[in-house]
């Protein structure tokens, strides 16, 4: 419990700090790799409470205009926007510790490698997914004479997804030197 509790407040304090850095009108999420970290430590529901403390925090930046992004939804569909807040962070954690359980039965590092990438496709897919299901119309607004795809998968989510990806795939061999670190010392100290 207290292992997680770190976590979580590294989870808010990255995120806040995360708010103030942009690309385009959304900002930068830095907490998925300790998301995955906990959900590698502690399993799905772990990361999925992680993700929900990222949620929560992104949503109070959404409602009070942090995000100026995430403030256009709000105003087009509050309700909305706070389930989309608190759900896709709390599926992408969930995804990252399920994914681990499957792939790190035959091979570690695979799992936490696997866990890095599920966690923001999971983020960004439902971000996506759920701006064309339930903000088309703001979508349309937005994107000009764009089309709405291409809005919202080049110019919304396109660099932001890969910086998050990018900085996961890299991070995660430190991910992996976290998890037998805190798995030796459980292991000397008798702990499971």
């Amino acid at each position: 419990m207290v292992g997680l509790a770190i976590l979580v407040a590294i989870v808010v304090a990255l995120q806040v700090v995360g708010s103030f850095i942009r690309i385009g009108a959304f900002s930068v999420s830095l907490v998925l790799v300790p998301i995955v970290v906990g959900a590698v430590m502690y399993g799905k529901a772990a990361g999925a409470i992680l993700g929900g403390a990222f949620g929560i925090v992104v949503m109070i930046n959404c409602a009070t205009g942090v995000d100026i992004g995430g403030n256009i939804l709000w105003v087009a569909n509050p309700a909305m926007t706070a389930a989309l807040c608190l759900l896709k962070g709390a599926l992408a954690g969930f995804a990252a510790g399920a994914v681990y359980a499957a792939f790190s039965k035959n091979n570690e590092y695979l799992g936490i490698l696997c866990a890095s990438i599920a966690c923001p496709v999971a983020n960004t897919g439902i971000f996506i997914a759920s701006l064309i299901l339930f903000y088309h119309s703001t979508l349309v607004q937005l994107a000009g004479d764009s089309s709405v795809f291409y809005f919202a998968f080049v110019t919304l989510a396109g660099l932001n997804f890969l910086l998050e990806l990018g900085a996961n795939i890299a991070l995660s061999q430190a991910v992996m030197r976290v998890v037998r670190a805190v798995k030796t010392d459980r292991a000397l100290k008798g702990v499971d």
